[in-house]
């Protein structure tokens, strides 16, 4: 099977603590993904929730076409103020594997993300990665990119 990894960074003018306080709240996630996908954390969590490893968050999405399908992420590391990870336990992709770095930098904070993930129906998934989902994966991170300067500000 084949795998994709992509690397994502970005600066915030934030410190460390407040960086790792909206991030580490698994109802954020929602915060900054572009509304086409319908994305909902359908976990029992309050905004006061935090993550700790083997947590278990499941969501609703629609990454195709408007259907709507059920997914669930386990956090399976927490490094507090460090980084975390979270793994597909089930869902739209054969696998799912992102870790989230964050690190205290001249004014604020960069945030460094690497996924890896997987496509099921072989030739056919790969297919769709380069038609369909490389691009919108992108798309989805550069929509995150702007939601959170928007909220934090622009890194200078």
């Amino acid at each position: 099977m084949k795998s994709y990894t992509i690397h994502f960074t970005q600066k915030m003018p934030i410190s460390l603590e407040k960086a790792w306080d909206f991030f580490s709240s698994p109802l954020n996630l929602a915060k900054i993904t572009p509304k086409s996908m319908s994305f909902i954390v359908t976990s029992d969590y309050t905004e006061k929730t935090k993550m700790y490893e083997g947590m278990l968050i499941t969501y609703k999405v629609a990454p195709l076409l408007g259907i709507k399908m059920n997914w669930m992420t386990e956090i399976t590391t927490v490094r507090e103020h460090q980084y975390f990870i979270d793994e597909q336990r089930f869902g739209p992709f054969k696998f799912w594997h992102h870790e989230h770095h964050f690190e205290e930098i001249d004014g604020g904070v960069l945030m460094t993300d690497k996924l890896t993930y997987g496509i099921p129906f072989g030739v056919i998934g790969q297919l769709a990665n380069v038609i369909i989902v490389a691009k919108q994966t992108q798309e989805i991170f550069d929509y995150r990119v702007k939601a959170v300067d928007e909220m934090f500000g622009k890194y200078k």
